[in-house]
């Protein structure tokens, strides 16, 4: 939802109600992960997708129906073994998917959502699904405190600055949701984004107190089912309550208080997945079933060497939703007109820099300069501290080279193995657009457990689970 919270932003402060699908849970191979989300506004106007295309169609409807009613819908699309055509999710698998109304009427937390998101703040929304709160019913919960607002504390450590025709297989009653949403324990394909196995729901013994009341187990939070890719990011947990960056209800102040400080949690941990609640937010019931969406800050790119390969892999990082950060020692080279509006661009030296900066373990850091007075220092640095990705350009030879220079400056070679080099897949490129590719390719493939292998050479599932 990240990527088309500018539009929504736009219809919403202009008072006009628009349907909002999100995909809620995933069973077996399907082409988004939980969070993904359609929007359907005014004029008909459609932005995001929920299935790359599958169930668009089928979407544009529900939403107009839900734009119209006010009434929020829980629907899951699937795979048919007697037709895969069915029921439009031709990749197989299913999703479900949440549609909803949005306006400031229904939804008053969506503002805060928004802010946070666009500050690069983790945010986590909370949405009812299922059970004897009001489904579609939403909670912002901030993981930071706002020193300029009601908030009155200050962010986090972990803020930056300083995502055709179907049918329906139908909607889930007030007991609990139909689908995947229901079936998420109980299924062996059922995983997270990352591919982890959902932990098993709900609490036994003392656990079943609301959040807020007396006992030991207060604050205790229930377990997550489904696990989302964006780890790592930190930060303080903060003040549990509805006055302490908390925006909406859920419909009981108990629940709201449990959702608050799983949400908060959550955050911190770039999670998104379904938990149950009991109807007062009791963590060992399953009465009312909640979706936490996380949004983590944007990970970092770190490029160094301000040459025409940094300019267009800053281009692809930016693309792929980075944080973009380009340094260079050399005034000349490290112009920010040489380089996207959006992506920062320091001149220093780059170990200094690195150094002075905060990483984490989603952090890319790319090393372009291929010169081993800058490369030598700065890898020294990048190898000891948290990073999703390190690469460094150069021939074999500047990379045996490299690694003799490091050994030489006590790296161990538990921290060499880390290095991709030469950086990127093999894909024959040769221009600097292309060695972008190469290297996006190469990032991705790490970050989503991919193997580089054409497509066409392997069998099975496209999309793992």
């Amino acid at each position: 939802m990240r990527d088309i919270l500018p539009a929504l932003n736009e219809w919403y402060a202009a008072g006009a109600p628009f349907g909002l699908a999100t995909v809620v849970a995933v069973v077996g191979s399907a082409p988004r992960d939980p969070g993904a989300a359609m929007a359907v506004g005014p004029g008909d106007e459609v932005v995001g997708s929920v299935s790359g295309g599958c169930v668009e169609g089928a979407v544009l409807e529900l939403a107009r129906e839900v734009i119209a009613s006010g009434d929020a819908r829980l629907e899951t699309f699937g795979y048919s073994d007697d037709d895969a055509f069915a029921v439009g999710l031709t990749c197989g698998g299913e999703i479900t998917l949440l549609v909803r109304r949005v306006s400031a009427a229904d939804d008053p937390a969506f503002p805060a959502l928004a802010e946070s998101v666009a500050a690069g703040r983790p945010v986590t929304l909370a949405t009812v699904l299922a059970g004897p709160a009001p489904r579609g019913a939403t909670l912002a919960v901030r993981l930071y405190e706002d020193p300029g607002g009601d908030d009155g504390g200050s962010p986090s450590p972990g803020s930056p600055g300083s995502a055709g025709s179907a049918g329906s297989a139908g909607s889930a009653g007030p007991a609990g949701p139909a689908g995947p949403v229901g079936a998420l324990l109980d299924s062996p394909d059922s995983t997270g984004p990352d591919g982890a196995r959902p932990a098993s729901s709900g609490s036994a013994g003392p656990d079943c107190a609301v959040p807020g009341s007396a006992g030991p187990d207060r604050g205790v939070s229930g377990s997550v089912e489904a696990v989302g890719p964006d780890q790592g990011v930190s930060g303080s947990l903060g003040a549990v309550g509805p006055d302490r960056g908390v925006f909406g209800s859920l419909g009981a102040g108990g629940l709201d208080r449990a959702v608050a400080a799983d949400a908060r949690d959550g955050a911190a941990r770039g999670v998104t997945g379904v938990r149950h609640y009991g109807p007062h937010g009791e963590r060992c019931g399953d009465d009312v079933t909640v979706f936490l969406h996380s949004f983590a800050p944007a990970p970092r790119l770190l490029v160094f060497g301000a040459a025409d390969h940094a300019s267009a892999v800053a281009r692809v990082g930016v693309f792929l939703g980075y944080r973009v950060t380009v340094c260079d020692a050399r005034p000349p080279f490290a112009t920010p007109r040489r380089f996207p509006a959006d992506v920062e661009v320091v001149v220093d030296w780059p170990h200094r820099y690195l150094s002075g900066t905060t990483t984490d373990e989603r952090t890319v850091i790319c090393v372009l300069t291929h010169d081993p007075k800058f490369d030598v220092p700065l890898l020294e640095e990048a190898l000891r501290r948290p990073a999703a990705y390190i690469g460094a350009m150069g021939s074999r030879r500047s990379h045996d080279d490299r690694l003799e220079r490091l050994r030489a400056a006590g790296v161990p070679e538990r921290e060499l193995s880390r290095l991709r080099s030469p950086v990127g897949l093999d894909l024959g490129a040769r221009t600097p657009e292309e060695v972008a590719v190469s290297v996006a390719a190469e990032i991705v493939a790490l970050r989503r457990g991919g193997s580089g292998v054409p497509l066409s050479a392997r069998s099975g599932a496209i999309h793992h689970r």
